[in-house]
């Protein structure tokens, strides 16, 4: 019998002025198997072609340029004028490559329209800010659609996770968008009550921390290639980081938001 061994996939973890999340993104990749690397954005606007080494672009939270005129706003206009070679070739459905924005990351890429391709209007949803108009920080139960393509949920029914936003909300322009994005999986993480039973009706805050339309929490694209979601996976990686492991009688082996990072790293295996 011959063994086989892939080599690990190489992720872009991209970086810009107020990025805070990289380090911490890098990390939880390299746990998980895979090759990591943190790139600046201007680094790529001077030499796209670096793009062409990586597998896995990686956006990560943080507060890209001080989300000076909104969340996203700016490194997104950024990628669309400078790098639309580099968003060609992550999003396109016959390559084999996986995209994922966490929390700004996530703002980043509603703002550039790759959550939301295929729908039937340009602006087929956006992130407002949270209903109570607070920043909002706490830990958070979500469910997974059962039905969702998303590569990154893949074996995952619900997490506990923590969040850290102030323009978070997600809303679908009309309830047509809302419907079909809901029938295709695309609406792949909701916030949920322990159970981690998924509920299309808002729930009440803080068990739905933001107002967001059918408690979602995170969105994939067509393919399942292409995730964003607003809870911080790379925050729980391990058990110690649950705000109540000292509870638990016995500790598992890895927190709960390690399972994304893996799913990621196993999808090139």
């Amino acid at each position: 019998m011959v063994s086989i061994i892939m080599a690990a996939p190489r992720v872009l973890v991209l970086r810009a002025p107020g990025t805070n999340c990289d380090e911490e993104t890098a990390y939880a990749f390299r746990l998980a198997g895979a090759i990591a690397e943190r790139v600046h954005v201007n680094e790529l606007v001077a030499n796209a072609a670096l793009a062409s080494r990586y597998q896995i672009l990686c956006l990560p939270g943080g507060f890209s340029y001080g989300d000076d005129i909104g969340a996203g706003r700016i490194l997104a206009s950024r990628m669309r004028r400078h790098l639309a070679g580099l968003l060609r070739d992550f999003t396109d459905r016959q390559a084999d490559r996986l995209m994922l924005g966490i929390c700004n990351g996530m703002q980043v890429m509603m703002r550039l329209g790759v959550l939301t391709d295929g729908l039937p209007l340009g602006h087929a949803a956006t992130l407002a800010w949270n209903a109570h108009g607070r920043f909002e920080d706490r830990w958070v139960h979500l469910a997974i659609d059962p039905q969702s393509p998303c590569v990154f949920l893949r074996n995952l029914t619900n997490v506990y996770l923590p969040i850290a936003h102030a323009e978070g909300r997600f809303l679908a322009s009309n309830a047509t968008v809302l419907q079909q994005m809901q029938a295709a999986g695309r609406l792949a993480l909701r916030y949920s009550q322990p159970a981690g039973i998924v509920h299309n009706q808002a729930l009440e805050f803080p068990l739905n921390p933001n107002g967001s339309q059918a408690n979602v929490a995170g969105v994939c694209d067509a393919s399942g290639r292409i995730f964003g979601l607003m809870p911080h996976p790379e925050r729980h990686l391990d058990p110690t980081h649950h705000p109540f492991w000292t509870r638990r009688r016995e500790l598992p082996e890895h927190g709960e938001g390690l399972v994304i990072f893996q799913n990621a790293v196993n999808y090139f295996r």
